[in-house]
């Protein structure tokens, strides 16, 4: 019942924001960045979390950062966490100075609620080499949701971290902190978890996921979430609840996409080829599918039509733009 009524209060003070068939956007989150040292869960990930955001980057993507992409509960000090992800963090700004990065806090970045840290911690940067002070995301305003809305359709996308109702890490997530930093924070170098975390615990991950169902088929609205680091894709006859994953898996990161119009799950690994050169590749999880197909508001017949409409219409321009880039070649070989 409580995570019910934290869910409505979030999608009742969330920030609007618009999407259409042309809009790119990534969603990843859960990247528990530390300070570098043998307790930071992000080192084994963060060389594919900084190619994988620059590969968004140059192909236009807004970055929705979906909460914890800092470890705060762990360790305090922001400005450590910045030094030990520089090429992190100047990624992440290269979003921002774009107006291409929208952050949502979560519980183990719950600090980010507060503005007076956000302006002491985002707002400006240490340049150790250069020993100076610069602009890093001043005036950014971390969400506790966003709405996304599309422009034509009116059908939405409820983005948050999703640890809302959830009793250790929402209403009492100050006492889980004390926890976390004075115990199980040394536990963690040497790989041992906190078995009452979401994370490990499949009961309690599954009643956290069982709610946001009911909060879903209530409301009639597409869920987008994190917390629970697993990643999820709803099938053709689930409720549309989506989970982007996390950034901090043995050898891989997740993310969910949104381009032309609809929705990817993907995953980025290192692989070795035959020459024994390592790759970082992409790979699709589940997906594409139309947003469409997972707008509840309308009969499944409706639903179903509009998919379909969209998927003709995506694979048309996608043979028109191929035929383009064909006849474009061919015109180069003649000049």
């Amino acid at each position: 019942m409580f995570t019910q009524k934290r869910l409505t209060e979030a999608y009742k003070n969330a920030k609007k924001m618009y999407f259409d068939d042309h809009s790119r956007i990534v969603f990843m989150s859960d990247a528990h960045r530390g300070d570098g040292s043998t307790s930071d869960e992000f080192l084994k990930s963060r060389n594919l979390f900084v190619h994988a955001l620059n590969e968004y980057y140059e192909n236009g993507y807004t970055f929705f950062e979906v909460g914890d992409g800092e470890e705060l509960l762990e360790y305090s000090e922001m400005e450590h966490i910045k030094n030990a992800h520089t090429d992190t963090y100047q990624a992440i700004k290269k979003f921002y100075d774009k107006n291409r990065y929208i952050r949502i806090f979560g519980n183990h970045d719950i600090y980010l609620d507060n503005p007076k840290y956000v302006k002491k911690n985002l707002f400006i940067n240490y340049d150790e080499y250069s020993e100076v002070f610069y602009d890093f995301l001043k005036g950014i305003e971390p969400q506790e949701a966003v709405i996304l809305k599309h422009r034509n359709t009116s059908q939405e996308l409820f983005v948050l971290h999703g640890h809302q109702g959830d009793a250790p890490n929402d209403q009492f997530w100050f006492f889980t902190m004390l926890s976390i930093k004075y115990f199980w924070r040394f536990f963690h170098r040497v790989g041992i978890k906190n078995p009452a975390s979401p994370v490990k615990n499949v009961t309690k991950r599954h009643k956290i996921e069982r709610n946001y169902s009911k909060w879903i088929e209530k409301h009639r609205r597409a869920l987008i979430c994190g917390h629970t680091h697993r990643f999820k894709f709803p099938n053709n006859k689930q409720i549309p609840y989506f989970n982007t994953g996390c950034g901090i898996y043995p050898a891989s990161i997740t993310a969910l996409e949104l381009t032309e119009g609809m929705l990817r799950l993907v995953r980025w690994k290192e692989k070795v080829d035959e020459n024994g050169v390592l790759h970082i590749k992409r790979e699709t999880m589940r997906g594409p599918e139309p947003v469409e197909a997972f707008d509840i508001r309308k009969p499944k017949e409706v639903v179903e039509y509009l998919a379909e409409m969209k998927i003709q219409r995506t694979k048309k321009t996608r043979e028109t733009r191929a035929a383009f880039r064909e006849e474009e070649m061919e015109n180069d070989k003649e000049d």
